[in-house]
């Protein structure tokens, strides 16, 4: 009996204000068929550290976020706390 681990990004979506949604799916493997699966969800904000983000979702942020996109949210973050205040 064998069992292994894998870990791999199985969704990625770019939400308008330039926000990364992705999902980690976790399998657990015994002799190649799949027993257990689980998923972890995560969120990136443009212009976020993206240090121990997996490699094709750092590609992707590296694509979306654009000077342009991050001033835009980071306007639109400004303006939601002046609202709150």
């Amino acid at each position: 009996m064998s069992l292994t681990k894998t870990t791999t990004v199985d969704q990625i979506t770019v939400n308008e204000n330039g926000t990364i949604l992705y999902r980690e799916a976790t399998r657990i493997m015994e002799d190649g068929n799949q027993i257990s699966q689980t998923y972890h969800r995560l969120s990136l904000t443009p212009a976020q550290d993206l240090t121990g983000v997996p490699a094709n979702v750092v590609a992707i942020c590296n694509t979306v976020w654009t000077a342009e996109v991050i001033a835009a949210y980071q306007a639109a973050q400004a303006a939601a706390e002046a609202a709150r205040a």
